[in-house]
């Protein structure tokens, strides 16, 4: 007897796993895999694995817990979320709408029955209201808005009953009058505008609006522009191209200049082209009407106010709210310098946009972003959402992950009589690498559908104009208030309703703080509360013999429904090489992006911050990778350098005499023409 138990002691580590609970073939696979994790989790700490000592430990923690099922390393090794402490900060709010209608303005009868029939818009709204008598009495202007207030139309309309007026009647041969600047390969943005447009000269059919934009081909808008374009809508890149390069393209009668989104314009960086622009229109005709629009008022914005718009009455919504808020007892002198720093601070929010922010440790934020998405796009189904992420490799994976494992991995699992199964979701993405026409099918498909989750970049964040977006998730933080600004603008636009979700790791709380000195209210959404969503589809439960039907929301099943969940995600990331590579390439792009934050807030996103374990995990990776190339992780040392060629070396002070060059350009420098010349060394 004793021998048969040394025996059967000494096989059981070569054999079988070491004996756990009564066998339960779904909960001893779920755990099998649990306690991998935690080896791993605990390999540096404990050294090699001893399965005696495990066997020992499991039966210990199997007694003292046995009402519990133990789940994964999912909830285990998490950073505390700390509370968030906001400062209680009066919110700068636009009312979109005023009580004015479009009939009190001297304006054609046609153009007012298009406003009312065609817009289907009966009131104006603030910015249009202070913006159409302005522009109608023929002055330049800066205009500062927030996004989505209407400011298309309050340019759009002064220059429509201008054009219309005009004593001899303008021809399609004549061409450009009115020259309008929209950022650069903003898909939909320039169509957006154009469209606008085109439904405004809906009564006036002499005047011919058209579209130039980078991605398209230049051939045939060669030939638009020889047939001949009135009011030329364009990105500043494809424009200086047809400027240099298109011999019918001139400038003689153009009265309209319109810098729409300006601030987004010279973020792109394209103060040369603008430059190239101004000379071309200046060299052709002196006099005419300038607008610059912009949601934010940065400096590259004042300076390109300064040599574009001629005596300009300056229009601030936000600045008329702020007199508003102003307290009665403040001296002159206090109130002129709040002013000041409110104008380069503060930033006015649509008035029906409520605010979340929602703190996940980095482990837990994939399985968070996925039961949110089925809490609002599955189980409440009348809600239409964008995800912001910080680069195209993390849309691209996501896409590829969310589509499978939510719309189609789920679908095959689902048992038949759930009614919520019969859902399906529609994923669409948007980024920079894709081609104009694929972006351009993709913007026009998110627009009629009456449901529906867009993945993108920034690339959306501006000029797009998507109406019944109920959600603006911002997955990734945003590297400025600005920024923040601009993508929330894509939600409660023209006076509707909208929500945000703005997305912090623990160590990032500290963002909130920074929203709230700029006037930014956001209110905490718990991760509990939306995790307790997966308790609504039993394709998530562990399936027992035995098992009492689900009650409520347990917290201990809540956590098993999301190490399901997170266990879908990481079957499907290591079921090929291929989506492990996809998986690794999107983890490097979202350390080299966060790498990127400016200085003045690196004290909240800074690498050395980052557990890449725990990061590895949001990404459905089930261990840290240790191959990632050229990445600047915590501890990393400097690599030497090779020495460089003679050859790239002389390139090398080529390229930066010429940066220097065009870095002063009268325009973005302000310095004296004269001085062009870079003085070698």
């Amino acid at each position: 007897k004793q021998s048969n138990a040394l025996k059967r002691k000494l096989q059981s580590p070569h054999g079988n796993p070491p004996l756990k609970r009564k066998p339960k073939p779904s909960v001893n696979a779920f755990k099998k895999c649990a306690t991998e994790a935690d080896i791993r989790e605990k390999g540096s700490l404990s050294g090699k694995f001893h399965p005696k000592k495990q066997l020992t430990d499991n039966r210990n923690e199997s007694q003292k817990s046995r009402p519990f099922i133990k789940t994964s390393s999912l909830f285990r090794n998490n950073p505390d979320i700390p509370e968030i402490h906001r400062k209680a900060v009066q919110q700068v709010q636009e009312n979109v709408f005023t009580t004015d209608s479009f009939s009190q303005l001297d304006l054609h009868p046609h153009l007012i029955s298009t406003i009312t029939t065609v817009l289907k818009i009966s009131s104006m709204t603030s910015v249009q209201k202070q913006t159409i008598p302005v522009l109608l009495q023929g002055k330049d202007a800066l205009v500062r808005s927030q996004t989505g207030s209407g400011k298309t139309l309050a340019y759009g309309i002064p220059l429509v009953q201008s054009l219309q007026g005009m004593k001899s009647k303008i021809q399609r041969s004549d061409g450009p009058y009115a020259l309008i600047l929209v950022p650069t390969r903003e898909v939909g943005g320039s169509f957006s505008f154009f469209d606008t447009i085109q439904k405004l000269l809906k009564p006036f059919t002499w005047i011919v609006p058209g579209v130039l934009m980078g991605g398209e081909k230049r051939k045939s808008e060669k030939a638009r522009l020889r047939k001949g374009i009135n009011i030329l809508i364009s990105t500043p890149g494809r424009l200086v191209d047809h400027i240099k390069s298109t011999e019918c393209i001139h400038f003689r009668r153009t009265q309209w200049l319109i810098i729409d989104e300006a601030d987004r314009i010279l973020d792109l960086g394209f103060e040369k082209d603008i430059a190239v622009i101004l000379n071309a229109l200046n060299a052709e005709r002196e006099t005419r009407q300038n607008v610059l629009l912009s949601a934010t008022l940065t400096e590259g914005v004042t300076r390109l106010a300064d040599i574009s718009l001629n005596d300009p009455i300056s229009i601030s919504i936000a600045d008329e709210v702020q007199k508003r808020l102003k307290p009665a007892l403040q001296t002159d002198k206090e109130a002129s310098r709040s002013s000041d720093r409110m104008d380069q601070e503060n930033f006015a929010v649509p008035e029906k946009l409520k605010q979340y922010v929602l703190v996940v440790p980095s482990k837990l934020r994939l399985v968070t972003l996925a039961a949110f998405i089925l809490e609002k796009c599955k189980f409440e189904k009348q809600h239409k959402m964008i995800i912001f992420f910080s680069s195209c490799e993390q849309v691209e994976f996501h896409y590829e992950l969310l589509l499978n494992v939510l719309s189609g991995g789920l679908e095959s699992e689902q048992p038949k009589h759930s009614s919520v199964s019969s859902v399906y979701l529609q994923f669409l993405r948007l980024h920079g690498n894709m081609e104009q026409e694929e972006r351009t099918e993709v913007f026009q498909e998110f627009l009629k559908s009456k449901t529906g989750i867009l993945l993108c970049t920034d690339v959306a964040a501006r000029g797009l104009d998507l109406p019944q977006v109920t959600w603006i998730v911002q997955y990734n933080a945003p590297a400025s208030p600005a920024e923040y600004i601009h993508r929330i603008g894509r939600t409660a636009r023209i006076g509707c309703h909208g929500n945000s979700l703005l997305v912090l790791a623990p160590s990032e709380a500290e963002y909130v703080s920074l929203l709230a000195s700029h006037k930014i209210n956001v209110s905490e959404i718990k991760m509990e509360k939306v995790l307790s969503s997966l308790m609504k589809d039993d394709c998530f439960k562990l399936h027992r013999p035995g098992s009492k039907k689900s009650c409520g929301t347990d917290p201990q099943e809540v956590r098993e429904r999301a190490t399901v969940l997170q266990t879908k995600f990481e079957n499907y990331v290591h079921s090929s090489e291929g989506t492990i590579r996809w998986a690794k390439k999107a983890l490097q792009s979202f350390l080299c992006a966060y790498t990127t934050y400016p200085r003045n807030l690196k004290h909240i996103f800074h690498i050395k911050s980052i557990h890449l374990g725990h990061v590895a995990k949001s990404f459905g990776l089930r261990d840290a990778p240790q191959n990632l190339i050229a990445l600047p992780t915590a501890g990393s040392k400097k690599k030497t350098k090779p020495r460089p060629k003679r050859s790239d070396l002389l390139k090398k002070t080529h390229s930066k005499h010429r940066l220097a060059e065009i870095l002063r350009s009268e325009y973005s420098s302000g310095m004296d023409t004269g001085v062009s010349k870079v003085k070698k060394k």
